[in-house]
């Protein structure tokens, strides 16, 4: 990430925290359904940082998000229910719920939390100062803690109060989380292992082309997939059928593909793909070569000779950075390829033989549904802020954490 100077990054773990009102940043905007928590995964990744703080006597007191307010207090997103998970996983801490993230009941709050024990703000983003990074806002949150700790690497893309204002005006650390991901996303991209391939999917390349443009400086392979590859494919004049392309981005696929050459990365795309003429479940496929797909058919995963080739390719690469399905996995059997991939990426990772690195909504999906995420270096939960990074773009949250 250009000008930044990570080397300067406080670990709270080097932080004095026995006794400190601790405030956290942290990323509990987990799916809620019917009043209950359905994937608590930010919230159990989370705990590890917690049990830090509060082994260590601090007085953890929780910042968080959750859901598009727009600075009104909305009960639907009221942090309440994700306070009722921490305190379900927190163990033998005592968690407690403050009805705001500001004020006078919640600086009582804080102040009156014993060593070892949490409490959960209410939902920063019930003000309108905490999008705008007002100055008050972020004076008024400050009230509450004596330290700050950002451990939502996720979050840090934007220059919010609880991301970054309060890391100007409290000594500021960087969190367990955080660390990691840093970590793991600088061993990717700035100190990799070589050779290095970078596997990028999804549906459109329109969302991705800051990407793929920075990544081809960065690596020596690019894998495309998805729907993106048909567009790579339509530039090099396939015929793709019905299948998803973007017609308006071949001049930018032209670019990016001149810009590969320059930088001595090899673009590696798809030579078959799995066919069909119905988008669901069970439809009937066919595997097609890339010069065979029929106009009424659509290229809805990559095919079995896709697959060797990539595995070929990953069996020379010590660094693998991914982001991004190569096929329509959601629905069978179109994630046939993905998997294989992932499978191919993680016993390689298992071995020793690479270094893994993930990230992305649609791409934990699809390591999850593979069943090998565990199994990956580093698997990353954030979305734009992970994108952002890639892009080579400065990530405010982190900026101020090093700066600060």
């Amino acid at each position: 990430m250009s000008g930044i100077d990570l080397s300067k990054l406080k670990s709270s773990n080097t932080a004095d925290v026995m006794g400190k009102r601790v405030l956290v940043r942290a990323d509990l905007n987990v799916p809620v359904k019917n009043g209950k928590v359905t994937d608590a995964t930010r919230i159990e990744r989370f705990m590890p940082t917690l049990h830090n703080l509060t082994h260590r006597g601090a007085r953890v007191i929780v910042l968080a998000h959750f859901g598009r307010p727009d600075g009104k207090r909305v009960p639907e997103m009221s942090l309440r229910l994700v306070a009722d998970k921490v305190r379900e996983l927190a163990g033998h801490h005592p968690v407690q719920f403050c009805e705001d993230c500001i004020g006078p009941a919640a600086e009582k709050a804080a102040g009156a939390l014993k060593p070892g024990e949490v409490l959960v703000l209410e939902n920063t983003r019930f003000h309108a100062g905490e999008e705008e990074n007002e100055p008050g806002f972020v004076a008024a949150l400050a009230k509450c803690g004596d330290l700050y700790v950002n451990d939502a690497f996720s979050c840090a893309h934007r220059a919010h109060a609880s991301t970054e204002g309060l890391a100007h005006v409290l000594p500021a650390f960087a969190g367990p989380q955080m660390m990691a991901e840093i970590g793991a996303l600088t061993a990717a991209l700035e100190k990799p292992q070589r050779p290095t391939v970078a596997i990028v999917g999804g549906a459109k390349i329109s969302t991705k082309i800051p990407v793929l443009t920075n990544l081809v400086k960065k690596v020596d392979k690019l894998v495309i997939g998805g729907g993106m590859a048909n567009t790579f494919l339509k530039a090099q004049g396939v015929d793709v059928g019905k299948s998803l392309a973007e017609a308006d981005q071949v001049a930018v696929v032209r670019s990016v593909m001149d810009a590969a050459k320059a930088a001595g990365c090899e673009i590696v795309l798809p030579v078959d793909g799995i066919v069909a003429r119905e988008f669901k479940a069970g439809a009937a496929t066919e595997t097609r070569d890339n010069s065979e797909i029929p106009a009424d058919g659509m290229i809805l995963d990559i095919g079995p000779k896709s697959v060797t080739r990539l595995i070929e390719v990953l069996k020379t690469c010590k660094t693998v950075l991914w982001n991004g399905p190569l096929g329509a996995f959601e629905i069978a059997p179109f994630g046939t390829g993905t998997f294989a991939v992932a499978g191919q990426v993680a016993r390689s990772t298992k071995t020793g033989a690479m270094v893994s690195v993930a990230g992305g909504g649609d791409t934990v999906a699809a390591l999850n549904a593979a069943g090998v995420t565990d199994d990956f270096t580093y698997v990353s939960t954030a979305g734009g802020a992970f994108l952002e990074w890639l892009e080579g773009r400065e990530l405010p949250g982190v900026a101020a954490l090093a700066r600060g």
